[in-house]
């Protein structure tokens, strides 16, 4: 199957700015990848040095074995589909998604045959004769899919495809991108700074940070098994402790965090001092009691209704805090209030060490 593509050490200067410092990554033919990071992270230009809209400082981009780095867009066989979706204004959808193909000299009837049976693909048939203007966002969103596809491409480039559209919309047409991508069995390469986008459609999530990447991983790894302060953080979810490293006397080892021993597994290193506790995995109770490993005290600080879910944040001091997050009827089983004194504790297994 075609559409692997590697990138070797690939580099971006701006001048004297580094935005993507020597990243290295093979994205399988056939999958869905995601490049997830906050702004200013290189995803974005990581995408574009990829499509050849961009120029590499240094590095190579190879697709199917074939290093295309010095190759036009046209010449690569990849297409991109743009943030604000860059449709011709004066245009209509069948022409629209047939314009790559009238640059190419295909006869007109032969074109057009074709940008109809792609905006079928899409759900969009039946607005083949209107202008972009006429079309919602979600539709104009379509139909620059579909115009993406008509070129045959091993590989789909997504820059922010979902971010101009409403929240409802967004989760339907996420859903909507992981089905296209599956029945055409095309290489998606989806760049986005939403944690929830990535992890509900990629088999692979690329965490960037600073120009570098800091986590390649299937979602739920990315999630249960962040490789670093950073992931955990920008994942969300997380509870981060750091502290010291101290050896008991019955030779089990805690990390001493403030005025909490938090257990760490038998492989851990003596030199481990950051870990992570999911905050889903954090227990409450109004009642104090003596704190002890894998315990602590603290002070109520807010608290958010979300639905299914209540996240209770508990203050531990001037400058340290953990996050709780209940099921709702768990929460309501017994509710706790801003300004209450509760305890909170965890099970040995949901400290996770991390890497770095």
């Amino acid at each position: 199957m075609p559409g692997q593509v590697e990138i070797k050490d690939l580099t971006k200067r701006y001048g004297d700015t580094l935005a993507v410092d020597a990243v290295n990554l093979t994205v399988e033919a056939g999958s869905y990848c995601c490049l997830l990071g906050p702004s200013g992270c290189g995803k974005t230009s990581t995408l574009r040095m990829i499509a050849g809209h961009e120029d590499i400082s240094s590095g190579q981009v190879v697709i199917d074995g074939v290093d295309v780095s010095a190759q036009s867009p046209a010449q690569r066989p990849t297409a991109m589909m743009f943030q604000n979706y860059a449709l011709f204004p004066h245009l209509n959808c069948v022409d629209n998604v047939a314009f790559a193909l009238r640059m190419a000299g295909q006869p007109k009837e032969e074109r057009l045959a074709r940008a109809r049976e792609l905006l079928d693909l899409v759900q969009m048939a039946e607005y083949a004769t209107r202008m972009p203007s006429q079309l919602s966002g979600g539709q104009q969103q379509r139909v620059a899919l579909a115009r993406a596809l008509i070129t045959n491409p091993s590989t789909l480039l997504l820059d922010e495809p979902l971010s101009a559209l409403d929240p409802f919309l967004r989760v339907r047409m996420r859903a909507e991108l992981r089905r296209l991508q599956q029945s055409l069995g095309l290489t998606f390469i989806h760049v986005t700074h939403s944690q929830q986008e990535a992890m509900s459609v990629a088999d692979t999530v690329v965490v960037m940070n600073d120009g570098q990447i800091e986590q390649t991983d299937a979602p739920r790894k990315v999630f249960n098994e962040p490789a670093s302060a950073f992931v955990a953080k920008f994942i969300g979810g997380h509870n981060v402790l750091s502290g010291n490293v101290v050896e008991l006397p019955d030779k089990s080892r805690v990390l001493r965090a403030g005025h909490v021993d938090i257990s760490l597994p038998d492989h851990a290193s003596t030199a481990a001092q950051t870990v992570t506790i999911r905050a889903d995995q954090v227990s409450l109770r109004k009642s104090l009691s003596d704190a002890s490993t894998n315990s602590l005290q603290g002070r109520v600080g807010s608290v958010e209704y979300h639905g299914t879910t209540v996240q209770v944040d508990i203050e531990l001091d001037a400058e340290r805090s953990l996050t709780a997050v209940l099921s709702e009827s768990d929460y309501y089983e017994s509710p706790v209030h801003i300004g209450d004194d509760i305890s909170a504790s965890w099970r040995p297994e949901s400290v996770h060490v991390l890497a770095h």
